[in-house]
């Protein structure tokens, strides 16, 4: 691993066939590769359900906690060419790990992320596939799904703006900001899937962030009723972003 990559002490590097897996051995103690298998948990009796989207999560539970496993899948074209694999350059740039590392580091800057849990990568010649396992956080929903049920409180709107102000200030560049990887809880608003995401100086990234989110909403209450997702919420929302205090800090 390299020196620009702080682990810390209960984050663990372990070398296995054909690739390596990172984990957190304070939550998951004595990892094993088949964890990243959907047919172990079935095996175990652990396998809660699944979710299909661009790939496929799959919801397993471990001594009480409720964990996501999902694999690495390309869509599109690039699926029809390379299916789940992705090109090599080195163990820093494999999706799993940067993905993992990132959201360690927003966990623990006190950012509201799912927990990473584990991820691995696995080589073959001049490509590699990947896997990632995450906290599957409680009593949450996606703004998706809260929007095809009722509309929102202003409120809400607001708390949705500061959140994503909350990680702008710390730099992260979200790739894909929209409403699918914006979750709603009782007590706080995550945001989650940091795939391709990036730490960034400040710039004008931050409006392709919201503008991407824009269109997003836009799409998904297209064939709702109007009051779904108004101007007035919109502004809202802005107004929540820009009422945070700009903050310096940066994430561990």
């Amino acid at each position: 691993m390299s020196a620009n990559w702080p682990l810390g002490p209960l984050v663990k590097h372990v070398p296995i066939a054909g690739g390596a897996m990172l984990y957190n051995a304070a939550l998951a103690r004595n990892w094993q590769p088949e964890w990243f298998e959907p047919q172990y948990w079935a095996a175990q009796g652990r396998l809660l359900g699944t979710a299909r989207g661009r790939g496929t999560a799959h919801f397993v539970q471990v001594e009480g906690r409720e964990l996501v496993l999902r694999h690495y899948q390309r869509g599109g074209l690039m699926a029809r060419l390379y299916g789940d694999r992705y090109v090599w350059h080195d163990e820093q740039s494999t999706r799993p790990f940067a993905e993992w590392l990132l959201t360690h580091r927003l966990h623990r800057a006190g950012l509201p992320v799912p927990m990473p849990i584990a991820a691995r990568y696995l080589r073959e010649g001049r490509y590699y596939r990947g896997d990632i396992i995450t906290e599957r956080l409680p009593a949450t929903k996606p703004l998706t799904a809260a929007l095809q049920e009722a509309p929102l409180p202003l409120l809400t709107w607001i708390s949705i703006g500061r959140c994503i102000r909350r990680f702008h200030d710390l730099g992260v560049d979200h790739a894909d900001l929209n409403a699918h990887n914006v979750l709603l809880g009782a007590e706080a608003v995550y945001l989650v899937d940091f795939d391709r995401c990036r730490l960034r100086p400040d710039g004008l990234w931050r409006d392709g962030n919201l503008v991407r989110l824009r269109r997003s909403l836009e799409k998904v209450t297209y064939a709702l009723p109007a009051e779904r997702f108004s101007e007035a919420d919109w502004h809202a929302l802005l107004g929540g972003y820009h009422s945070q205090p700009q903050h310096s800090a940066q994430a561990p």
